[in-house]
């Protein structure tokens, strides 16, 4: 892949996955429209390190925290999570869901189910429950959060599976229902998909390695992808996560539904005759 393709799929990676509009409907459509191909392991991994690589910048003091709290170890980087022994174990909890469907699921969801039929109605449907979350949302913290919230919002995950869901939107959608604030949906949102992302980008790592193809990593446009993905993408959450304070998903919601349209204006234009 020509290394001009490289940035702009990494940027449109980092911009995308962790905003609520669905990062995989759109490097479908920037790949579909430009005819460009994206459907290689090596990709994948680049991406998928890329938003790891992200979100472990920017949460590395909560994990840190969440953690030795976890194992009951002194630590006060983060002292609201401080001495919240059970986060840690209820982040495990709720990324189980995901984690068993994942295995199960993952050839229809990048086969099968990768349509701009299934992603334009699904931009649409998960904006329409964005918009009912964001006016029920409540005032819990993270700290507050209880077994069933875990539950709830790792079972949602599982519909990130389905390409134009969006795994921030629903989930942060889970988390409101369940009556935590903005702020707070969205940070337990981004913790939570960090094991998911990691099993992922190993899974593909390892793919790779059985196939023999480590060696293509090792290059200069994989490195400059993954810079672009990883910068662009903890970019992207420092300025959501302050934009979350005094706004809501509503814009999100406007994006989605427009862009689910044209997604499927496109899809019905273009289709074979």
């Amino acid at each position: 892949m020509p290394l001009y393709q490289v940035v702009v799929l990494a940027l449109v990676q980092g911009f995308t996955e962790f905003l609520p509009v669905s990062s995989t409907a759109h490097l479908y459509l920037t790949s579909w429209l430009l005819g460009w191909d994206t459907q290689s392991l090596q990709f994948d991994i680049m991406l998928h390190l890329g938003t790891l690589v992200a979100v472990l910048a920017y949460f590395l003091r909560d994990w840190v925290q969440i953690i030795c709290d976890g194992f009951g170890i002194p630590c006060n980087l983060r002292p609201e999570f401080a001495h919240n022994r059970k986060l840690l174990w209820l982040l495990v909890l709720g990324t189980v869901p995901a984690a068993v469907c994942g295995a199960l699921f993952n050839d229809y969801a990048e086969t099968v189910w990768r349509t701009p039929w299934v992603m334009g109605g699904m931009l649409i449907a998960i904006g329409a429950v964005m918009w009912v979350a964001d006016a029920r949302r409540g005032k819990r913290k993270v700290p507050e959060t209880t077994v069933t919230d875990a539950l709830t919002v790792g079972i949602a995950q599982v519909l990130a599976l389905v390409p134009g869901c969006s795994r921030s939107g629903i989930t942060m959608s889970a988390g409101l229902f369940r009556g935590m604030d903005r702020g707070a949906a969205a940070r337990f949102s981004f913790l939570l998909s960090t094991p998911v992302i990691g099993g992922a980008a190993l899974k593909a790592l390892w793919d790779v390695h059985k196939s023999g193809g480590m060696p293509a990593l090792l290059n200069a446009n994989f490195a400059i992808g993954l810079a672009v993905s990883a910068l662009s993408g903890l970019a992207v959450i420092a300025w959501f996560l302050r934009y979350l304070r005094d706004a809501g998903l509503r814009s999100f919601v406007y994006y989605r539904v427009i862009f689910g349209i044209i997604v499927l204006a496109l899809a019905f234009i273009r289709r074979p005759a």
